[in-house]
């Protein structure tokens, strides 16, 4: 059921307009804009039915501060009004807000007018999913990635919690491809994103198709040393598919990984951190692929070291 954000200081109005709409959409109210602008910076809205005549914040700022927020700026705005100039309607419309409701409520209108947004959006989030999902993989692509990455970001330094930025590349790939041609290769790159994709559990995990067969992926939370034993599993997990390569190269398709777990500050650059995970990511390919390099909190490298490494150090 589609969820509906109600923001109105009056709880007869607001009762009202549920009455018209609770049969077909799941309804929260909110009486002042503080709590509105809350709700729908944390829940999934697909309509905000937002007052425009209310104490404190009114509706018209309220509008504003949701077009300015990555996280709302998508959600649909109709204005609740008795105001009828057109100067306050031009206003709200160049604000941002795609419709008004004038009260007193006419609830066929009120319906129409909620069910017609509510489509629009439906369609609008679907063709936006279709343009930011890799066609080959089925995992998020690269714009997608930008859009995401500088909104998790930006909450992760607000938050002051760790932040891990992740590089795979498939192992002698341009060998593979040249080997078995560019079919199999798309096997391969759809192999690796499903491998990787079935280890992500956690809904802030995030995966994408960087480009070519470089993938990238963020993590939320978590301390540096937790990250890397977590993506040499990743790593052993696609080793384990036992891909033949059957080249002088390799035998079987591997991946390395390179890596960076930060607490973001707010003078912090995500494109610097970003560097240096492609910076890890460079050395473990040239120390050998096949393994995981990290540059934990204190930018003090984690190595992870092969069978054979680890049987010759002891």
């Amino acid at each position: 059921m589609e969820k509906i954000l109600i923001v109105d200081d009056s709880a007869v109005q607001a009762a009202q307009l549920k009455a018209i709409l609770a049969e077909t959409y799941d309804i929260t109210i909110a009486q002042t804009a503080e709590d509105g602008l809350h709700r729908a910076s944390r829940e999934n809205y697909s309509l905000i039915l937002l007052d425009v005549v209310m104490p404190g914040m009114d509706g018209f700022t309220l509008l504003k501060k949701l077009q300015e927020e990555i996280i709302t700026q998508s959600i649909p705005v109709i204005l609740i009004t008795s105001l009828s100039d057109m100067e306050s309607e031009e206003h709200g419309l160049v604000l941002g807000a795609v419709d008004y409701i004038t009260k007193p409520f006419h609830p066929p209108i009120v319906k129409a007018r909620v069910d017609t947004h509510i489509k629009l959006y439906n369609y609008r989030r679907q063709v936006e999913q279709q343009s930011m999902t890799d066609q080959l993989t089925g995992i998020a692509n690269r714009r997608r990635y930008e859009r995401y990455s500088i909104t998790k970001w930006h909450e992760a330094t607000r938050l002051h919690i760790p932040f891990s930025i992740c590089m795979f590349d498939i192992d002698h790939f341009k060998v593979y491809n040249d080997t078995f041609g560019h079919p199999a290769g798309d096997k391969v790159i759809t192999a690796v994103a499903k491998t990787v994709s079935s280890h992500l559990h956690r809904s802030t995990d995030f995966f994408a198709r960087y480009g070519g067969e470089e993938f990238v992926a963020l993590f939320w939370g978590e301390p540096s040393e937790k990250i890397f034993a977590y993506l040499k599993k990743i790593r052993q997990a696609i080793e384990n598919l036992h891909i033949p390569h059957a080249s002088s190269v390799s035998k079987w398709v591997t991946v390395s990984i390179g890596g960076v777990t930060v607490i973001p500050q707010a003078e912090s650059a995500y494109s610097s951190y970003l560097k240096i995970a492609d910076t890890m990511l460079y050395d473990a390919k040239r120390h050998g692929r096949n393994r995981v390099v990290w540059a934990d909190e204190k930018m003090q490298q984690l190595w992870e070291k092969t069978a054979e490494e680890a049987l010759n150090s002891k």
